[in-house]
């Protein structure tokens, strides 16, 4: 009796052979190339520097906050030309910034002094070497203080120290003559208050003061506020 045998087996249809189709070759199964990463040293350093800056920065601050100094703040208007009172001036505690404030231990001296303020100087202010002179150029050789005593109409009636005016002679009626202004920018050195409220002392030039003076006798004068010229 014979025994049967069985046919070889056939390989898979589908498996793969080396150099068949199917299969990737060698470069094709390779990654693409990558192109390298561009370096910029340059930037590197400027970013480190910047962020050391920064830092630096931020801990002078922090050192320095704590550095205190005393001094001079302003708390009642100061008009250009005028001396500064000890009344308008009180003591603050300011960081210290390195900025020429007057220290308030000068206070004093500022007061009793022959110092005038360079600047208008108005409430708030922190009071610097720059706005102070030992000497009034408003009040110098060539200057008269004048008093007014001017009447509703002829005068604004906001005035106040520091204030720029103009000076104006207004003829009385009857009179052929023209106005004309007397002096372009006086400074109001002194205002009445309360009844006295039309009473202002006036500093101008010395060449102007004999006819500003006779024409107020009459009551010819009034005065126009320059609020920009402060």
């Amino acid at each position: 009796m014979r025994t049967s045998e069985k046919p070889a087996g056939r390989a898979p249809v589908n498996a793969e052979r080396p150099g068949s189709a199917g299969a990737l070759s060698g470069p094709a199964s390779r990654k693409l190339p990558v192109p390298p990463r561009e370096r910029k040293p340059a930037l590197a350093a400027l970013a480190v520097l910047l962020i050391l800056g920064g830092a630096l920065a931020t801990t002078l601050l922090v050192l320095r906050s704590g550095d205190r100094v005393s001094a001079i703040q302003i708390v009642q208007q100061v008009g250009s030309g005028q001396r500064i009172p000890a009344t308008a001036m009180r003591e603050v505690q300011i960081a210290d910034t390195g900025i020429d404030f007057v220290p308030y231990a000068q206070y004093r001296s500022i007061a009793e002094g022959e110092n005038h303020a360079l600047v208008t100087l108005l409430p708030g202010t922190l009071l610097t070497r720059q706005m102070v002179v030992s000497t009034s150029r408003e009040l110098g050789p060539g200057k008269s203080q004048v008093g007014l005593s001017l009447k509703p109409g002829q005068t604004p009636g906001t005035l106040i120290r520091g204030d720029r005016v103009q000076i104006i002679h207004v003829p009385g009626r009857g009179a052929t003559a023209q106005g004309e202004v007397l002096a372009q920018n006086a400074l109001v050195h002194q205002v009445g208050e309360g009844r006295a409220s039309g009473q202002i002392t006036v500093i101008v030039d010395s060449s102007v003061a004999p006819e500003i003076v006779a024409y107020a006798s009459n009551g010819e004068i009034a005065v126009a506020e320059l609020p920009g010229a402060r």
